[in-house]
């Protein structure tokens, strides 16, 4: 079976490189380069552009489609797919969002209008979020394992309005005989990518997910990660991991542009995606670390796999640096780990989603095997 590769969409702004922890392409960041200014004005070029730009480098690099992530600082990825679609031919959107802000009648209407638009690009990365105060920020009060039941309940009821004539009476949610419109029914219903690494968040994926999505961690940990959720499944998932990408011709220059990158880190800095938050993955991502110091490779758990990404830019703390044959042997040996499907991502989007597509996709020998 073809594995399935996505590059991730920048949805907060983009940083020029590692070595520059400043959001100045596209977002929402002041004095970045979405809008230009041109003789003293505004030349036109939004932040929508620019996420466009990398939408069409990652489909002409051969990837299936992009992941859309949502955070309390970024544009909808709802009304992002809808306006990059038409900058698109084939390209998927993996739109990322939580169940409890949206309710499932109305859910399934916005993604069969979509599936009607783009011809059935879009694809759900169903998350339940990491608590803390990104979790107020959204008005969310409900507790960890709760959020897991909300959520399950959730795909419950937007799976069966798909079919049409549904009725609910649960614990979260009350419908009766909900279905989507004539003029949307028959849509193909999207592919389910789900998150989480507690028990109650592979509880809930082992019931709904198509692909089971991890951040990337040392191998052998994913693994026994992945047999978890075999074990709480009767019909088990498919295997994603989202995995950040430094590749370089040589090693020597990826991990120079490490080098680089740490010498030039805020000091202060406490990212890895979801600080003060009750995220199971923060803390096992971070469970697998040891102080780094002044030397950035003490953060390689195995050849190839680094650590100390979420110290140079936000997002998980695990990514793959080496040269583009190095690279593309670790992203082979996940797939011979089980992985069906990858979201690759890199700093800066637009030139690395064309780097990688150019010299690291070609070289997977398990892609189509």
């Amino acid at each position: 079976m073809p594995v399935d590769i996505y590059w991730r969409i920048h949805m907060e702004g983009d940083q020029p490189s590692l070595r520059r922890r400043v959001r100045s392409r596209g977002g929402f960041a002041p004095h970045g380069t979405a809008p230009g200014i041109r003789d003293g004005r505004d030349d036109g070029y939004t932040h929508a552009d620019y996420m466009a730009e990398v939408a069409r480098a990652a489909e002409e690099s051969g990837f299936v489609g992009g992941l859309l992530p949502n955070f309390p600082h970024t544009d909808d990825p709802w009304a992002a797919a809808a306006t990059l679609a038409r900058e698109t031919t084939s390209y998927r959107f993996m739109v990322a969002f939580q169940p409890g802000f949206l309710h499932p009648v109305q859910a399934a209407r916005m993604t069969a209008t979509l599936q009607r638009a783009t011809g059935g690009r879009i694809v759900y990365n169903v998350i339940s979020g990491g608590g803390g105060p990104a979790q107020l920020w959204w008005g969310d009060k409900v507790d960890h394992d709760d959020r897991y039941a909300r959520t399950s309940e959730f795909l419950d009821v937007l799976k069966g309005v798909w079919q049409g004539g549904h009725t609910h009476h649960g614990r979260f949610y009350q419908v009766e005989n909900a279905g989507l419109p004539a003029e949307l029914a028959g849509q193909p219903f999207p592919e389910i990518f789900f998150s989480g690494s507690s028990p109650a968040a592979i509880d809930a994926a082992g019931r709904h997910a198509d692909y089971y999505l991890s951040w990337l961690e040392p191998f052998d940990a994913l693994a026994a990660k992945f047999d978890a959720v075999r074990a709480h499944s009767a019909t088990p998932p498919r295997f994603a991991v989202r995995v950040d990408v430094l590749a370089r011709e040589t090693e020597e220059e990826a991990w120079e542009e490490i080098r680089q990158g740490w010498q030039a880190r805020p000091r202060d800095d406490d990212s890895g995606g979801g600080s003060g938050g009750d995220s199971v993955g923060v803390r096992r991502s971070r469970s697998f670390l040891a102080e780094s110091g002044d030397d950035p490779r003490t953060l390689e758990v195995a050849p190839n796999v680094w650590g100390g990404f979420s110290q140079l830019r936000d997002g998980p703390a695990f990514g793959l640096v080496g040269d583009y044959h190095q690279v593309a042997e670790r992203l082979d040996q996940l797939l011979d780990l089980g992985v069906d499907a990858f979201i690759l991502a890199g700093i800066p989007h637009l030139e690395e989603a064309r780097r990688v597509g150019r010299h690291v996709l070609p070289l997977l020998k398990g892609r189509t095997s």
